[in-house]
């Protein structure tokens, strides 16, 4: 086992879903932690509130794009309009940004960590880019 690292501000963190290849793509880097009775609505929910996003990016919230067929065949993704409310609540006022299946599966190869969910949701996986505490939220 690997001595835990800590986690700087370029490092974002992945919130998996049960399809995403975490042990897989931990095997690159990311630490692996273990959500698997959580979904990811619930589980960022509860992070926004301790943890800032990065206000210097244009999106700090990215989740995976839709592959051809799927969008094709017009595939829904509401679970995206879970994470933007809940970002929107959080005082995020940028958009979820969406990245390409395997540019995605790269940008988590570099997460600080990758949290297995037991979300179901289809398209459920989300990468964040976490910001700084602002010094008034230390004390």
């Amino acid at each position: 086992m690997r001595p835990p690292r800590m986690s700087n501000l370029a490092s974002p963190s992945v919130l998996a879903d049960v399809n995403f290849p975490t042990s897989s793509i931990c095997k690159c880097g990311p630490e692996e932690i273990r959500a698997d009775g959580l979904g990811i609505p619930q589980l960022l929910e509860a992070m926004l509130k301790l943890l800032p996003l990065d206000t210097y990016v244009e999106s700090p919230a990215v989740v995976m794009e839709l592959v051809s067929s799927d969008k094709e065949k017009g595939l829904q993704t509401p679970v995206w309009r879970s994470y933007q409310s809940i970002l929107w609540e959080a005082g995020c006022s940028s958009c979820l940004a969406k990245m390409e299946r395997f540019e995605f599966y790269e940008e988590a190869k570099k997460a600080f960590a990758v949290i297995a969910t037991g979300e179901t949701a289809l398209y459920g996986n989300l990468i964040l880019t976490k910001g700084v505490l602002a010094p008034e939220a230390l004390f």
